[in-house]
């Protein structure tokens, strides 16, 4: 199936394909990529980017209590 553009993914600022949160929940889990939406807490992500990525997510106020 396609993607759709606003619902799967976007484009950023720099021109870069966005993955949504909807669409990596659609896919089911975690790749350890650290994409931006990640629904999973970067699971697959290995150390200690893991932990960088939380902390920003965190920082910016993206936890997903708030989502």
């Amino acid at each position: 199936m396609p993607l759709t553009e606003g619902i799967d993914f976007y484009y950023n600022e720099q021109g870069l394909m966005v993955l949504t949160e909807k669409y990596l929940l659609d896919r089911g889990y975690c790749c350890g990529n650290g994409c931006v939406h990640c629904p999973y807490d970067y699971k697959e992500v290995g150390e200690p980017r893991r932990s960088r990525l939380l902390a920003q997510r965190k920082e910016n106020g993206n936890t997903k209590e708030e989502q």
